[in-house]
């Protein structure tokens, strides 16, 4: 994240923001509880980042259908508009990542990322 918190702070956004639009761009809306897990962010620090979030206005919490206690979190087209914005940047940081330890480890580390994910990921 070192490579990244630049970009992020002229942007005024934290790590943890930036976690929960990411997740809600790749995977759509999502409850609290599987976001937290999703976003890796204990509960009650979400509940912080969701109130700053909705006040930027990039998030949007709707109530789920037939269930008024339970809401559905999904990323705004503001949110949608950053995460656009930043993907040239982003882009020019990994590709930064990946000239300085080549391809090949570039690949390993995205496949081990990736399979840390599936990992932890509990089955549908």
């Amino acid at each position: 994240m070192a490579h990244f918190r630049p970009m992020l702070a002229r942007h005024d956004i934290t790590e943890q923001q930036w976690r929960v639009l990411r997740v809600l761009a790749e995977t759509g809306p999502l409850e609290a509880t599987e976001l937290a897990n999703r976003a890796s962010i204990l509960p009650p620090s979400l509940t912080r980042i969701i109130r700053a979030m909705e006040e930027r206005e990039f998030i949007i919490r709707n109530k789920v259908k037939d269930d008024g206690r339970r809401a559905l979190l999904a990323i705004s087209l503001a949110g949608v508009a950053l995460i656009e914005e930043l993907a040239p940047e982003r882009a020019a940081i990994y590709d930064a990542i990946e000239k300085r330890y080549g391809a090949e480890q570039y690949e390993h580390l995205l496949d081990m990322l990736e399979s840390l994910i599936r990992s932890e990921t509990p089955s549908e």
